[in-house]
């Protein structure tokens, strides 16, 4: 009889695992209000869909293996990662299983678990199915740290190309829904027995299954920024996974246009830059050579250079090279004494690209001898030429499908441009 109930429990257990390598699983990174990096068990709760998008692996009418968690299994799954150490916190998505409201109350249901019954005071992040009633939304927000709808794609028309099933305002509604209880919630806690969504809401778009610009992506997110005070916009490259008429014919995903993308929403966010001066009619996309910042300032160098020793903190984050945490820095140091270049790069500033648009005391590093746009590109070029991973040579393509440095990513991460 022990036996029996042993080979059960054994049998459960990969019963369980195969749903996890069935579905999704990984285990993915956030940040907390404190700074603290959090790791997060990542789940798709079901990837049975009744959307028929024609971007996703899921769609319905594609012939993949279907699997679906009960919430005690994604609960038990959570709670003993936890235990384990190996996670503090999770990130539960779904596709939209029988209806909005139905896949709903399975994620409201999965939380409620960890909450009640395990105690589980992990961070918490979930989708919101757009389409699901309002009351719906009320319960999951008290529950779970984080809220996010994925907006997806830039566009109604585009929603109406490649999601038919989706309107856009079926997918802002709810976000502004969730803006307002957010804020209401910090103006009269006693609406709420809990706090609602503490750690603010967030989306995601996919870059490159439509033919909108980087221009109209990124007033998107500016727009949203500002209306609906979203913590995060994530930009996701187009990955081809299905055959449609409707869909783009791309060898690699548009990895380096993430990336710029993620670039320019770090200096919308905290540079204080607008989309209009990033891009505009005449330039729509970001280039593929130069980084957002360094490609803003050689278009507008009547404004450099800039004299590190007088200059404020606002003008300090337009110097490509210089971020946040160098310019208060700088701020702080001046006080104390003049600065020099030494200084800078002492204090953290990246002296490859800001060497062409500072002076200290008045004059310009040592090794620029010219004040134009011509010099100060070439260098750049020549510059970040030096970081692109080893690639084979094709003659009049050396700059064709380029991939992010690591440099990027990490400008990415830190935010410092």
């Amino acid at each position: 009889m022990m036996l029996h109930a042993v080979r059960v429990a054994v049998i459960e257990k990969i019963r369980i695992m195969v749903l996890v390598m069935a579905i999704y699983h990984g285990i993915c990174h956030t940040w907390g209000a404190d700074g603290r990096c959090i790791s997060l068990l990542k789940i798709l709760f079901s990837n049975s869909c009744i959307y028929d998008c024609k971007y996703c692996i899921n769609r319905a009418t594609n012939s993949v293996p279907r699997a679906t968690f009960t919430p005690r299994e994604v609960a038990d799954l959570t709670i003993n990662f936890y235990k384990r150490n190996y996670i503090e916190g999770l990130f539960l998505s779904s596709a939209v299983v029988r209806s909005p409201d139905y896949t709903m109350e399975l994620l409201i249901n999965t939380v409620s678990i960890l909450r009640n019954e395990y105690n589980f005071n992990g961070y918490i992040h979930c989708k919101t199915i757009p389409g699901c009633n309002q009351d719906l939304i009320d319960k999951l927000g008290c529950l779970v740290d984080r809220l996010s709808i994925n907006i997806e794609l830039p566009s109604n028309d585009s929603l109406k190309l490649l999601a038919p099933q989706k309107e856009k305002d079926g997918i802002i509604h709810p976000m502004k829904y969730i803006s307002n209880n957010i804020k209401i919630n910090h103006q009269d806690k006693s609406r709420f027995k809990k706090n609602f969504v503490p750690a603010g809401q967030t989306t995601q778009l996919i870059v490159g299954a439509t033919p909108e610009s980087d221009l109209k992506i990124l007033k998107l997110s500016e727009s949203m920024y500002k209306k609906l005070s979203l913590k995060r916009v994530y930009y996701s490259a187009y990955i081809s996974v299905n055959n449609d008429r409707n869909l783009p014919t791309l060898e690699k995903p548009p990895l380096l246009r993430e990336n710029r993308l993620y670039q320019a929403d770090w200096l919308l966010r905290f540079y204080g830059f607008t989309a209009d001066e990033l891009l505009n009619k005449e330039n729509p996309n970001f280039s593929t050579l130069l980084d957002p910042k360094c490609d803003w300032a050689l278009r507008n160098l009547d404004k450099f250079p800039v004299e590190i020793n007088t200059a404020n903190y606002y003008t300090l984050l337009r110097v490509p090279g210089i971020g946040v945490i160098s310019a208060k820095k700088i701020i702080s140091a001046r006080r104390e004494f003049s600065l020099n270049f030494d200084s800078l790069k002492k204090l953290g500033v990246v002296l490859k690209r800001a060497q062409y648009f500072i002076t200290c005391k008045g004059k310009y590093f040592e090794h620029v001898y010219k004040f134009n746009k011509n010099f100060i590109e070439t260098n750049l070029l020549s510059s970040e030429r030096k970081n692109l991973p080893s690639q084979k040579f094709e003659q009049l393509s050396i700059f064709d499908n380029l991939l992010p440095t690591k440099e990027d990513k990490i400008k990415c991460l830190t935010g410092s441009l």
